[in-house]
């Protein structure tokens, strides 16, 4: 089965903590980021979130669309959040926060393997063209995130 690492930068000028508060809300991402399609809790989890399970529905620049569910199993918060992804895609996805002075940088570290069975057929052929689609859903989601805290997005790598 294909495995794909991916990492996605943000700096943002904002403050860690209203970064923190937008990305600690997974299920009102369909409200600012393009390609998110629902975002539905099965699980609640505990105070803080740790334990809780929910389905993830993306779109993406290319013709297909990706289900997953995923669940929290640590928020250092408002620096860290990670999960476990299980469906389309199966693997971790953790999310790093760091102040740099008024500003935060952030940093998705993405590491799976595709589960559809065309996916799995094609990754050996398609494999940058997948790693191309993560990006672009990824930058869109920087844009998103600054229009939605009304702040510049400084870089998106």
């Amino acid at each position: 089965m294909k495995s794909f690492d991916l990492t996605t930068h943000w700096h943002l000028d904002a403050p860690i903590e209203r970064v923190w508060a937008a990305l600690s809300r997974p299920d009102e991402w369909p409200r600012w980021w393009r390609y998110v399609r629902a975002v539905s809790e099965i699980e609640r989890g505990d105070a803080r979130g740790v334990g809780a399970l929910r389905r993830y529905s993306w779109s993406s620049r290319l013709p297909y669309s990706l289900s997953f569910q995923m669940r929290t199993v640590l928020i250092d918060e408002p620096h860290v959040m990670e999960g476990i992804a299980s469906g389309d895609l199966d693997g971790h996805g953790r999310w790093t926060l760091v102040a740099d002075g008024s500003t935060t940088r952030v940093r998705y570290d993405w590491s799976v393997e595709v589960g559809k069975r065309w996916m799995q057929a094609f990754a050996p052929l398609l494999a940058p063209v997948f790693a191309w689609n993560h990006a672009q859903v990824m930058r869109e989601g920087g844009r998103g995130l600054a229009r939605h805290l009304a702040v510049a997005l400084i870089a998106s790598v």
